[in-house]
């Protein structure tokens, strides 16, 4: 069945999957179903990597909005990193900051939790009500689709209803008869890493209050300012600073809380909307004037409904079943939670070196995970989000004024330096290569200042070409990162007609090189010119101790995807290397009792639930057996992938996992890191219309699709037959017709 036939069958029912709504949100079914648009948020499950170690965010936003808006559990330990995991059934509130699929935990800014009778103002202990306010729930009670959020409260039968704009979080609160109505809003909680370090809650007038939390955690020195108005006036105020009642309106301290009371309230609804800035008190204001003037919670859910709606129709596909195009839109809808925006409608934004900076030129994003979305995710923006990938480029541009170098790891204004290489190079200059409009001498000064700095073994790779294991923990990784980006400096110079650079970054390109050992046939850590690090397994992996980052030597010695011919060489040849890549996808060994929790979604050595390894499926085509990739791309998107909470086989990592899905299920993913060459794979779509930001059309038509006829027999762009080994992306951006015929047995394309 098609998606038209889908829609038409599903768009009352299968929106219930994933919702139990109010009558007014029946109602904006009801309105939907005579919309224009396709309604593609019915495919969308936000479930899907909730559970298992998918660290995906759970709650209400817009697309790359600076709020998300959703619940808090009490339970908290890596699987919480998002502060949420399907497994838990408890709530201590509803967070205006989220992160999502990332393995380190934050945010989990200004969080609010509506409550009846007397508690205690502490959060509490698992399986302890008594000793505080938290409450556990029911998914069954739960609603989750894209920018609405809604749960019951058990313990206090409070009905709390969430949505958002860009940068104001709006709640609905629905409390029993008969029971004070009351809201906390607790400054001491963040998710993860983040502690509160500066607080302050000021009471404005009777429904309004404002203030600021400023913390510590992964983000070294985060600064939030909110602005929050209730629908209903407030009858009491209790401030508190570390879980003690003060006098006052108005309260600083390192972990100020508030709780305030209501009276009566209509039909037993109390409405909040609360705004942020990386600013100020007074941009706060600003931006839920601008954004929220007015309430209208259903308004708003029916409008968010509609962004998202436009965005996810930016790709519009028709598959085989409802289960293939609820996975495909749901990795669709989270590579769109981050990056995301950092700056108010004034256009003003902190920056990496703590200055207030206004520049109208541009929307300044954040959350950038750099290391993971370069290989696919950033690839895919430049397909569908062209606009926001300048805005991501001119982002990472000021960060480098600022700090000196660009981003690594980005978060909230602060480098967290997570991760190793300069990831932020080959973005650049694959948006370069692509056209993407950019300050092009700043662009390049950045790609090699970056890469001239003497930090984290920089310095050795200058002198020796390679950085010497006993000096630099992953030092290997951290190697073959640099070489990669350092062939596509190579590529920009090239392109800007500086042939010293070009000649200079291209030997640094092959510094790959060093890291082989040909005695054992992989890369592994190099002490000096004459020594190995010893002892050596290809399977060990040391986390945050070892010589490679999440991964081993089986999966980083294919991590040359700059220069593939030459690993072949450095294999011994093609059937070598066949030889090789063949023998990763059925290895088996011990990694150790301190390998990463990262290596997940495993065949053999391959490790799909970790970025080292999305591109390695698709080196087959590079020896003329694509049939191979064929396979193991199929195989991948109907094991690794599911329409259940634990449908993830590692984390999100900000858009990366849900991106090679999306990729994959087209037909094409990109090895090289910069330029625009994407490697056919074996697509899932029957057909596929890209609608790009220059106003072209790419239509994608696969015929004679099925699980057994998985292997391309031609492709036809504009008619013609395309000959080139690679789908360029100076074509795709042309638009047209790309048709792809399918069999059940194995054809090369010369």
């Amino acid at each position: 069945m098609t998606i038209s036939g889908l829609l038409k069958n599903t768009l009352l029912g299968g929106m219930t999957a994933f919702m139990v709504g109010s009558c007014a949100e029946k109602q904006l079914i009801e309105e939907k179903s005579e919309e224009t648009i396709p309604s593609l948020t019915q495919f969308v499950n936000p479930y899907i990597g909730s559970g298992g170690h998918g660290h995906v965010f759970v709650g209400a936003n817009v697309p790359f909005g600076a709020v998300q808006l959703g619940p808090t559990n009490l339970t908290e330990g890596w699987d919480w990193c998002s502060g949420y995991h399907f497994s838990d059934s408890t709530i201590i509130g509803f967070s205006h900051t989220h992160l999502s699929g990332t393995g380190i935990g934050d945010l989990g800014d200004v969080l609010i939790m509506p409550l009846v009778g007397e508690v205690s103002v502490k959060k509490g202990l698992p399986e302890q009500p008594e000793t505080g306010y938290f409450s556990y729930f029911s998914h069954d009670n739960e609603v989750v689709k894209p920018g609405y959020y809604s749960v019951l409260l058990d313990r206090y039968q409070i009905k709390a209803e969430m949505t958002t704009t860009e940068r104001v979080g709006i709640h609905r609160y629905t409390f029993p008869k008969g029971e004070t109505p009351r809201v906390l809003v607790n400054l001491e909680q963040g998710i993860g890493w983040d502690s509160s370090t500066d607080t302050e809650i000021q009471v404005v007038n009777d429904s309004t209050i404002v203030g600021y939390r400023n913390s510590k955690g992964w983000a070294e020195d985060q600064k939030l300012y909110f602005s929050a108005i209730f629908s209903q006036p407030i009858l009491k105020t209790q401030l508190y600073n570390k879980n003690e009642a003060e006098e006052g309106l108005d309260l600083r301290g390192k972990e100020v809380k508030g709780v305030f009371d209501f009276g009566d309230l209509p039909e037993g609804e109390l409405l909040l909307k609360v705004a942020i800035s990386p600013v100020s008190i007074e941009n706060a204001v600003q931006n839920l004037k601008h954004e929220m003037p007015a309430w209208g919670f259903d308004k708003q859910v029916a409008k968010v409904d509609a962004m998202w709606n436009e965005e996810l129709n930016r790709i519009h596909v028709e598959m085989d079943s409802q289960e293939e195009l609820t996975k495909f839109y749901t990795a669709l809808y989270h590579t769109m939670i981050a990056p995301s925006i950092f700056n108010d409608v004034n256009q003003e934004y902190r920056g990496s070196d703590g200055k207030i900076y206004q520049d109208e030129s541009f929307t300044n994003l954040t959350t950038f995970s750099l290391w993971d979305i370069y290989r696919g995710a950033s690839p895919l923006y430049s397909i569908y989000q062209q606009d926001r990938m300048a805005d991501m480029i001119a982002s990472m541009l000021k960060i480098y004024q600022q700090q000196g170098k660009l981003p690594v790891w980005h978060l909230m204004g602060n480098e967290t330096n997570t991760m190793p290489g300069y990831s932020a190079v080959p973005i650049v200059v694959d948006a370069y290569l692509k056209g993407i409009d950019m300050d092009v001498n700043l662009a390049y000064e950045a790609v090699k200042t970056t890469a001239m700095r003497d930090d984290f073994g920089l310095d050795k790779v200058k002198a020796l070409g390679y950085i010497p294991a006993d000096g630099e923990v992953e030092s290997v990784s951290k190697g073959l990162e640099y070489a990669l980006s350092d062939w596509c400096i190579a590529q920009m110079a090239k392109a800007l007609g500086k042939e010293e650079d070009y000649t200079y970054f291209s030997k640094r390109g092959e510094n790959y090189k060093n890291y082989f050992d040909p005695e054992v046939g992989f890369m592994r850590g190099k002490i000096s010119d004459t020594e190995w690090r010893t002892p050596f397994s290809p399977f060990t992996s040391v986390h945050m101790k070892g010589d490679f980052t999440e991964g081993n030597a089986w999966q980083y010695t294919f991590l040359v995807p700059q220069d593939v011919s030459g690993l072949i060489e450095l294999l011994g040849g093609k059937e070598s290397f066949i030889q090789k890549l063949d023998s990763l996808f059925i290895a088996e060994g011990d990694m150790g009792e301190e390998a990463s929790n990262d290596i997940t979604g495993l065949i053999g050595q391959y490790a799909q639930g970790n970025e080292p390894s999305h591109h390695v499926v698709y080196l087959y085509n590079y020896v003329g057996q694509p049939h191979k990739t064929a396979d193991k791309v199929r195989y991948i998107l109907k094991e690794w992938y599911a329409n259940k909470p634990d449908g993830l086989s590692g984390n999100e990592d900000v858009g990366q996992m849900s991106a090679w899905l999306v990729l994959s299920s087209l037909g094409f993913y990109p090895v090289e890191p910069a330029g625009g060459k994407y490697v056919w794979g074996s697509p899932i779509i029957n057909t596929a219309k890209l609608t790009l930001d220059n106003g072209n059309v790419l239509s994608i038509k696969v015929k004679n699709n099925s699980a057994e006829n998985k292997y391309i027999q031609g492709i036809l762009w504009n008619g013609e037959e395309y000959s080139r080994q690679f789908f360029m992306h100076s074509d795709l951006v042309q638009g047209g017709t790309l048709e792809i015929e399918m069999g059940n047995s194995p054809k090369s394309i010369d």
